[in-house]
């Protein structure tokens, strides 16, 4: 049997996409292998919204091709946003390369390695033949936890963002084909979905007029599906959330009492010149209506410091916003600039210097006022599903509270039970406690 091993860089979408990789592989007949070095079939589906990615990229690109040197006839597969972003000129990069594909393209891959993983000529297939990857075969990494695409592309215009390049308009899946979906997912016994799209809440606004929806109707729908019992959903547009999703989220029983919502600055100024199309007061009102409607609500956010033409007193208000809103968490980044994005090109670049100054003192207000929401926590009985081991202590449990915390606990649930763990000590990431009842199914 030939072998596959893949390699995945980026956000939930490429994990999501990875998965569908994988079980497309699998139909073809080849088995999946540990490491890179045994594998008759390298992928790499690859991310290109920071210079991070692209980094490590190239570096794992860098062994592939010594071990082509040393096995020829492996073949070397690259997709995702990346390999979109640079479909001009990959080959001339990466000449040891064998086939490239675009995120929306991932269903033609098979095709091009046919079966048993043979190479064909080399080739790409680019945004006009995109296809949702939810309609492939999955080979999921937990049985009971499951991503489902609900629509790609986004048709949001910010400044710094290379999505819309290298993943096109957006484009809704249609209502019963998800429905069908996630009907079939909780007959496999699947307990918590993960609904995603580039701008998630924006669903379904490109069906009309043949189907009117929303992404409010679709979390209700999906809840009524017997057997789900957790329902999450990344990532939705702070300019997108809007009364019918916050009534969805506060009446729907299996809809989880989390949202991660992007605020990237606390500046207005900057959020303009972002083309995030909110203010820093919009996005705050819209703050106290979702905890006014969901009053244990976890929120999360993405930060990036060091956008062109932040001042010191732009990142003043940035650090003000973390601690008027109180985030449960945070991604934060240094602005990377994104060739063939608006922000590549405007004036005001800052400094490496300043943006390191920066992001240092942001990171450890970022905790500090996580840590300081997880201590509010110490003492509860949490719900938490167990995913499995903890990273660090393989004799420690490690699961998820509906708030979408992690905790680590002694007991002796299994990966896929809900328990109920009552919480002892918190950090700034984490929470920690000790079994103390199961939650019936």
């Amino acid at each position: 049997m030939k072998r596959y091993h893949v390699t995945t860089f980026g956000c939930q979408m490429n994990a999501h996409d990875s998965e569908r990789i994988k079980g497309m592989l699998e139909e073809l007949g080849l088995g999946e292998a540990t490491e890179q070095r045994d594998a008759d079939v390298l992928v790499f589906n690859t991310c290109t919204i920071r210079e991070k990615p692209d980094q490590r990229f190239a570096a794992h690109l860098a062994q592939a091709r010594a071990l082509k040197r040393a096995d020829p006839d492996k073949v070397i597969a690259v997709g995702g946003c990346y390999a979109e972003a640079q479909r001009e000129r990959l080959f001339e990069l990466y000449p040891h390369v064998d086939v490239a594909f675009g995120p929306g393209s991932i269903p033609h891959l098979a095709e091009w390695l046919g079966a048993g993983g043979a190479g064909l000529p080399r080739g790409r297939f680019g945004l006009e033949q995109r296809t949702f990857a939810g309609r492939l075969p999955m080979r999921g990494e937990r049985r009971f936890q499951a991503w489902v695409q609900v629509s790609m592309g986004c048709n949001s215009k910010c400044a710094y963002c290379i999505v819309p390049s290298v993943r096109g308009r957006e484009q809704s899946r249609r209502p019963g084909e998800i429905l069908a979906e996630v009907e079939r997912l909780a007959r496999d016994g699947v307990r918590e979905l993960t609904l995603l799209g580039q701008n998630v809440n924006s669903y379904g606004r490109d069906l009309l007029p043949d189907i009117r929806t929303d992404f409010g109707e679709l979390l209700r729908a999906c809840d009524a599906v017997d057997g789900v019992e957790r329902i999450r959903f990344t990532s939705p547009h702070p300019k997108d959330f809007r009364a019918p999703v916050i009534a969805a989220m506060a009446e729907c029983e299996s809809v989880c009492e989390h949202a991660h919502l992007p605020l990237q600055s606390g500046s207005t100024r900057i959020l303009k010149a972002m083309r995030r199309t909110y203010s820093r007061e919009r996005f705050t009102r819209l703050v106290a209506e979702m905890r006014s409607a969901i009053p244990d609500l976890a929120l999360t956010t993405d930060l990036i410091v060091g956008f062109p033409g932040e001042t010191d007193a732009d990142f003043r208000q940035t650090l003000e916003s973390v601690e008027e809103i109180g985030f449960d968490g945070a991604f934060t980044f240094v602005f990377s600039a994104r060739r063939g994005t608006e922000a590549d090109t405007m004036p005001g670049q800052v400094s490496e210097e300043i943006k390191q100054e920066r992001i240092v003192e942001l990171i450890d207000l970022v905790q500090r006022v996580a840590h300081q929401r997880n201590q509010l926590r110490v003492g509860r009985l949490e719900e938490v599903l167990v995913e499995g081991p903890s990273r660090t202590d393989p004799t420690v449990i490690r699961g998820r509270t509906r708030r979408n915390t992690t905790v680590n606990f002694s007991g002796t649930a299994a990966p896929g039970d809900l328990v109920g763990v009552e919480i002892e000590a918190a950090t700034s990431a984490t929470l920690r406690g000790i079994e103390r009842a199961s939650v019936a199914a």
